[in-house]
């Protein structure tokens, strides 16, 4: 590996120090990187990766191959270990419903390239472009359930405090409550703690504060139907038991996983439990985001225009039906790298 970053850093005509001040690390480090005598952690390899023009995978498996080797090379049973651990990854990969396909592995490794030199902008981010794009998420997503306000009435509503005519006060309170529901995942998300059922409770309890208090942060208690889907639901005295596997799931798999997948796959099992009487989806695409953010990526903003609600709720739908979360998964993966592409343009201005 160490050649392969030395390589590449000279055909970049880059010395150690430009690498350096580009990825935020110290430039000693880089030195004993390619020295071989100090080991990158996993984020450093990515970075190192998207700015030197490295193939991710090559370098990612040069990367595993040392750590392998620093860890177990030199030990008398490491091959008969290699042996057995290779078994269990197998039958780890085989016990797995989440089937990665070339599509989805290759928007992935883009995916990670993007975020990789998002992290080289960090230092260039402000409040007023976050809270601008937080606007334009809780207008679309707001949107996508039915609600009429524009952008800029979201805006008056939220910043301005003004009432808009003509619209109701549920859609007033949705505004409003989404923003509080943002400020609260990131909140969650900052603290490095695994998510819960409490915050999951917290997270909806916000989203039907004012509007249908009774219900909020509750599971429901009566069969329901999902609007514009053939799909049935599990009955309400089944709730707790899915939403206990679906947490038991997430403990299980927050580390194996990329983290796109989980909150993907995270979002699909809850529209598919939809377990309360109202707010799934809102809810479900704001857990989505907390696992996102938590993971150092963007917002993902499914737009509401009628298109992309179309293939957002056409995605959902084949997913709960067929059991094939593909094109549920490409839609979520697509949306992220365009938010990511639009957010280091802005950013990098």
């Amino acid at each position: 590996m160490k050649t392969l970053l030395k390589n590449a850093r000279e055909i970049k005509d880059l010395k150690t120090r430009e690498v350096a001040q580009l990825l935020g690390i110290d430039q000693a480090l880089i030195s004993k990187f390619e020295s071989g005598t100090r080991k990158p952690t996993r984020d450093q390899v990515i970075k190192l990766a998207s700015l030197l023009e490295i193939d991710l995978e090559t370098i990612m498996i040069a990367w595993l191959k040392e750590k392998i080797l620093h860890e177990i090379g030199q030990d008398e049973f490491a091959l008969k270990a290699l042996l057995v651990a290779e078994q269990e990854i197998r039958s780890q990969n085989k016990s797995t419903t989440i089937i990665l396909s070339a599509a989805l592995q290759k928007i992935l490794t883009e995916i990670d390239l993007l975020k990789a030199k998002l992290d080289t902008f960090r230092q260039y981010e402000s409040s007023s472009i976050t809270t601008a794009l937080e606007l334009e998420y809780t207008y679309e997503s707001n949107r996508l359930e039915g609600n009429t306000m524009t952008l800029r009435e979201t805006d008056l509503v939220i910043n301005e405090g003004i009432t808009i005519a003509g619209k109701s006060m549920r859609e007033h309170l949705e505004a409003i409550n989404h923003q509080e529901a943002i400020a609260f995942i990131k909140d969650f998300a900052q603290k490095k703690i695994s998510f819960n059922e409490a915050e999951f409770l917290s997270i909806h309890n916000l989203i039907l504060r004012g509007i249908l208090p009774q219900e909020a942060g509750r599971y429901r208690k009566v069969q329901v139907m999902i609007k514009g889907s053939t799909y049935i639901p599990p009955q309400p005295n089944a709730i707790p038991n899915e939403m206990e596997a679906f947490f038991i799931w997430y403990e299980a798999n927050k580390n194996k996983i990329h983290p796109i997948v989980l909150a993907a796959e995270l979002h699909e099992r809850l529209a598919k439990t939809h377990p309360f009487i109202d707010g799934n989806g809102i809810t479900a695409r704001l857990v989505m985001n907390l696992i996102l953010v938590q993971n150092g990526y963007v917002i993902t903003n499914i737009k509401g225009d009628y298109e992309s609600r179309i293939q957002y709720n056409q995605t959902l739908e084949t997913a709960q039906n067929k059991n094939n979360k593909e094109a549920f998964m490409l839609f979520v993966a697509q949306t992220q790298k365009e938010n990511l592409a639009r957010y280091i343009g802005i950013i990098s201005q």
